[in-house]
């Protein structure tokens, strides 16, 4: 019988499960919280959750669930609580090697919320310029392989959704034009689906917006190639995509560096000049945190002086 239970609070450590985690993330870059879960003892049965009951009593049958020490399967929780606490603060934080290490040494988690934090871990890893090509490509499609597990563990996870697209979209740029404008239905759907689940993220949203400025601004050659392998090819607009991008604004105003940017691409595009240099000033303006504030603020700058020469 102890062995028995020593084997399965191992199998929960190692499992990392994590019953009725809710989740919620603000659509800052370095802001992001989840509610804690709770546990109670009702009659002898730790309630963490009807599927982890479950499990456990079909492994081990009810007698020896019952003699499982309480504070064992609270700490297989608590294991994946504070690896998922120490992974937002380093992503907070930047250290984007120390992060990927951390999360990687559980890349056989059956916890949605950590596979999709070492999708994102691996892809931001993928992005550093100090990282060779050959390991870029291994890190994207590694990635694409995270969120495809953090799906299977949990579709309702709005975050799962939209790394999953994000990482998709990456992929694509190394299988070619068909694959790329194939994969981009995949993309919308699950950028809509993350907006479902959590109308609020404005990342999501922002995501979104991005996708229809893309295939709005689709050179002619492409949507040429586009129609050749698809009855309807991917198309949208400018003004669906600023439609987007206004949506995040309100969902979160100045939350992110390159939707102001974006504002006023759009506007741009539109030719409504004055609301163009009133967005572009707005980004570059942006407090620099990071290297793509940075790179944001360039090309704002960039399109404004191009602005004042037509002027």
């Amino acid at each position: 019988m102890a062995a028995a239970v020593r084997a399965a609070c191992s199998w929960l450590v190692l499992k990392g499960a994590v019953i009725g985690r809710g989740w919620s993330c603000r659509a800052r870059p370095f802001s992001c919280s989840g509610p804690r879960v709770t546990a109670q003892v009702l009659g002898g049965v730790i309630n963490l959750g009807r599927g982890l009951a479950l499990t456990l009593v079909t492994l081990l049958g009810y007698e020896a669930f019952r003699n499982i020490p309480t504070s064992l399967i609270v700490h297989a929780n608590q294991k994946v609580e504070e690896i998922i606490d120490q992974a937002d603060y380093l992503y907070g934080t930047g250290e984007v090697a120390k992060l990927y290490h951390l999360l990687i040494e559980h890349k056989n988690s059956t916890n949605g919320e950590l596979l999709w934090r070492l999708a994102r871990a691996s892809r931001d890893l993928a992005q550093l310029e100090s990282t060779s090509t050959e390991k870029k490509k291994q890190l994207t499609y590694e990635a694409l392989e995270f969120t495809e597990k953090a799906l299977e563990k949990n579709e309702l996870s709005f975050a799962a959704h939209k790394w999953y697209a994000i990482c998709i979209s990456d992929v694509g740029d190394y299988e070619g034009i068909k694959a790329k404008i194939a994969n981009a239905y995949v993309i919308k759907e699950h950028f809509q689906k993350a907006i479902e689940l959590n109308p609020k993220d404005a990342t999501s949203i922002h995501l979104m917006g991005l996708w229809c400025f893309t295939f709005a601004e689709m050179p002619w050659v492409q949507q040429k190639i586009a129609a050749m392998f698809f009855t309807t090819p991917p198309i949208s607009t400018y003004e669906e995509a600023l439609q987007y991008f206004n949506k995040a604004e309100e969902a979160d105003p100045n939350f992110y560096s390159k939707n102001l940017l974006m504002m006023g691409k759009s506007f741009m595009k539109l030719k409504n000049e004055k609301m163009a240099f009133l967005w572009l000033t707005k980004a570059r303006d942006y407090p620099a945190r990071n290297e793509e504030d940075k790179q944001v603020q360039k090309e704002a700058t960039e399109l404004l002086k191009l602005m004042s020469g037509r002027g």
